[in-house]
């Protein structure tokens, strides 16, 4: 639903909340401005507690308003955590030789859908892998090609009806309709990928504050995704606990000084931390110390992840870093060693605007939501999953108690 040009993504997450405000200028998107503030009210990607979570996407959203001059009244909102899951599934419909339609094609799509979800799961994305035109494999676009029998095969991304119910909940109450849900590493990809990373094959690790996500993109096809229950928050709590500091400033340590590896630190450098309410020296090295364990248990899971899903077969140009945790100095070169992969850091580009402080991986999910719903509305579409299903249901039921 268009707003006057107007598209907006909030970014829900751990450890922030942020609200990208973009404007479609001349078919080109252009980011007016973000606003963002902390986020107390989820843990590992759900929410826990419904009114921490309202007052930090109203500080956010009244940030943006201030720094746009933009009155926000609905969103793309991003969603991750443990509970998204995703199943592949087929389908297949009769052509009789004709050409191929859209509605063909929308056809073949929705029987692909007809598989058995639990009832406490929702379907969020149903995302074409690839087309099959009387047998032809390989098929990007078929509309407009004549055959008889058009197949596809599609992977499905579903969420937990509760987590997704109670973050519909929050952003209602926080005066926000919401366009869409969707999983934030889709919409970080169209922020951070180019072209030809998506045709060869490549994976983004999108590493937040309580969970880290993993899509791998093959010949521009989605190919799998998984969530691992691990992200930077699990750095703070080492840190707090391994120099008995408060969260606050281990959270201001792990931004400020932290390194993945003591190896890549100088065996002189001394910084200042605040503990038990005195100012006090420490070398740089036992940081770095308390977080490198970490770090490899997250890189050691990311690779025992692409081993189980045959990924070291499909990420041929390497590996995308991004998120708030990719930030952590030395990460991206201890990537390299432990994955075998090239890495690079995943920030949103090609994007007017997109400058300063926008040229952040923080930012690349809340970027990518608003370029997400420039695709959606550029191409007229109707969103199937806000008006059916059990997500239209949801919509319906939370708005209904705030009127």
């Amino acid at each position: 639903m268009r707003r006057g040009g107007i598209i907006v993504g909030l970014d829900v997450g751990t450890t922030k909340i942020c609200v990208v405000v973009g404007e479609e200028v001349e078919s080109e998107l252009e980011i007016r401005g973000v606003g963002t503030s902390g986020s107390t009210g989820l843990r590992k990607g759900v929410v826990v507690n419904i009114e921490s979570t309202v007052e930090s996407v109203k500080k956010a959203v009244k940030a943006a308003e201030s720094f746009t001059g933009v009155q926000i009244s609905a969103v793309y909102v991003g969603v991750t955590g443990g509970h998204i899951k995703g199943l592949n599934s087929y389908g297949a419909v009769g052509i009789r030789g004709r050409e191929v339609t859209p509605l063909d094609v929308e056809r073949v799509i929705e029987s692909a859908r007809a598989v058995y979800v639990p009832l406490d799961r929702e379907v969020l994305h149903v995302i074409p892998t690839g087309y099959i035109l009387d047998g032809q494999n390989g098929v990007r676009d078929p509309v407009g090609m004549a055959g008889v029998r058009l197949e596809v095969k599609v992977h499905i991304i579903t969420g937990a009806v509760s987590s997704i119910q109670n973050l519909l909940k929050c952003c209602e109450r926080a005066g926000l309709e919401v366009i869409e849900i969707v999983f934030e590493p889709l919409a970080s990809a169209a922020a951070i990928l180019t072209d030809d990373e998506k045709e060869l094959g490549v994976a983004i690790i999108d590493i937040g504050g309580g969970t880290t996500d993993i899509v791998l993109y093959k010949d521009s096809w989605l190919q799998h995704l998984s969530v691992l229950a691990i992200g930077g928050n699990h750095f703070t709590n080492d840190i707090a606990i391994g120099l008995r500091v408060s969260v606050s400033e281990a959270e201001r340590l792990k931004k400020s000084f932290s390194c993945a590896a003591a190896s890549m630190v100088r065996e002189d450098d001394v910084i200042d931390i605040i503990q038990a309410g005195q100012e006090r020296k420490i070398l740089r090295r036992y940081l770095s110390e308390i977080i490198q364990p970490r770090a490899e248990e997250l890189l050691n899971l990311i690779k025992g992840e692409l081993l189980s899903c045959s990924g070291y077969d499909i990420v041929s140009s390497g590996v995308v870093l991004t998120g708030g945790g990719s930030l952590l100095d030395g990460l991206d070169r201890m990537a390299e060693v432990v994955l075998g992969l090239p890495v690079r850091i995943g920030f949103p580009e090609g994007i007017k605007g997109c400058r300063g402080i926008m040229n952040n991986p923080m930012y690349a999910a809340g970027a990518g939501l608003v370029l997400y719903g420039l695709d959606k509305e550029s191409k007229g579409a109707f969103y199937q999953d806000t008006l059916t299903g059990m997500f239209g249901k949801m919509k319906n039921w939370v708005a209904g108690m705030f009127r």
